[in-house]
């Protein structure tokens, strides 16, 4: 293979630049597959290809971009992809897909750029696109976040999204809980957090794990009764086929429910049991009969957790496709802490110029700016790494266009 040190290093330097910095040995060596390289020959470069990565990881951010800047003409180009990938498994109804924010804020560009790619499918496709609020923690809502997001949802999606509230679907959920008590695939646990954590770190069965339906229906019926198990004191648990014998932690009889007495902005203290995140979220999706999920890929254990509640209910998963993080160097897309800045008065509103916020965007931008620049990043599970100043630059090209 020609050049291979410089088309290395050529890698080695677009992968730091893509990954805030740090460059990925594997990445590296699968772009020089795409330049020639041979699998049977990785074993003779290898440390050639480690020593360049490493060298590239010592140099600062701006340096590697300068030197990425005359290197950059050593890779191979692609041709360029135009609109998004095609879905598999589409039906002639097309795709019925979602997004699912939390109240703790009006959307940022990080939601509406994550946003328009499922939005973009539903256009493309046909079908139904959900904007479901899943208000099922009392404790982590921003009551005005409920009407900021509609109005958010109307401006960004042209006025085709439902917008549906988790919190107003409680005896949906409550529904599938005593189904799955019945079916055996659920108990009512009593242990303690630190006891639970012990079973789990050893593979040991909760002791709870052993009741009968008939006993778990009993508990269940006390946690929802006001006056009998306190909070923390009940937990309604998934009980996974491979117990706690599974590889990964995390699957070992996840929890569902549980007690939060904490007035909710909607509810009030109409329920004292509310559903956890993959409880909720997988009966949201059977019932809205989703086809198709684009979601964060920090959610892939809880994807696989849906996934196991689905199999028992003997359900077809969707197909599920992860992205990557928008990572701004000098802008903060924490919405909790705008809500924070706004409540302390660090900013004048949602709609402040100093925040890139939808509702002070869409004063200059169109939602198809955010389209044209979700389309053009695509599927894709890397970290998106960039200057607040290049990432408007693009986005003003798109507006214009």
């Amino acid at each position: 293979m020609k050049n291979l040190k410089l088309k290395a290093r050529a890698y080695a330097l677009k992968n730091a630049i893509a990954h805030d910095g740090k460059s990925q040995q594997g990445a590296v060596i699968s772009a020089l597959f795409n330049e020639g390289l041979k699998k049977e020959e990785v074993k003779k470069y290898i440390k050639e290809i480690s020593k360049i990565v490493g060298e590239v990881n010592k140099l600062s951010f701006e340096k590697q971009k300068k030197e990425f800047e005359k290197l950059g003409g050593e890779i191979s180009k692609r041709p360029a992809r135009e609109g998004l990938p095609e879905l598999p498994n589409v039906s002639k109804k097309g795709v019925i897909m979602r997004i699912a924010p939390s109240p703790s804020g009006a959307f940022h560009v990080g939601h509406a750029l994550t946003a328009s790619i499922s939005f973009l499918y539903v256009k493309k496709c046909g079908g139904k696109f959900y904007v479901r609020i899943e208000d099922t923690n009392p404790e982590n809502i921003y009551k005005p976040a409920y009407k900021l997001i509609e109005k958010d949802s109307e401006w960004l999606f042209n006025g085709e999204a439902e917008v549906v509230i988790q919190s107003e679907r409680m005896e949906i959920y409550y529904k599938y809980a005593l189904k799955l008590i019945k079916k055996g695939f659920a108990y009512i646990c009593t242990c303690t957090g630190d006891e639970f954590r012990e079973f789990v770190k050893n593979k040991k069965d909760c002791p709870c794990r052993g009741l009968s339906v008939k006993e778990n229906l009993e508990r269940w019926e006390k946690m929802l009764a006001k006056g009998s198990f306190k909070v923390g004191e009940a937990v309604l648990r998934f009980k996974s086929s491979e117990g706690m014998k599974h590889n990964n932690p995390a699957m070992r009889d996840f929890p569902l429910a549980r007690i939060n007495e904490t007035p909710h902005p909607l509810q009030k203290k109409k329920y004292r049991v509310w559903p956890l995140m993959n409880l909720a979220v997988t009966v949201d999706d059977i019932e809205m009969k989703m086809t198709h999920i684009i979601r964060a890929k920090e959610h892939r254990d809880n994807a696989e957790r849906q996934k196991m509640i689905y199999k028992v209910l003997g359900k077809e998963f969707p197909w599920t496709a992860f992205l990557g993080r928008y990572k701004f160097k000098d802008m903060d897309l924490s919405a909790t802490k705008i809500t924070q800045g706004i409540k302390d008065r660090e900013y004048s509103g949602w709609d402040d110029p100093k925040l890139p916020t939808i509702q002070t965007l869409k004063k200059k931008y169109k939602p198809e700016a955010f389209w044209k620049f979700a389309e053009k990043v695509g599927l894709s599970e890397n970290d998106k790494v960039m200057d607040k100043k290049d990432f408007f630059e693009l986005l003003d090209t798109f507006n214009k266009s």
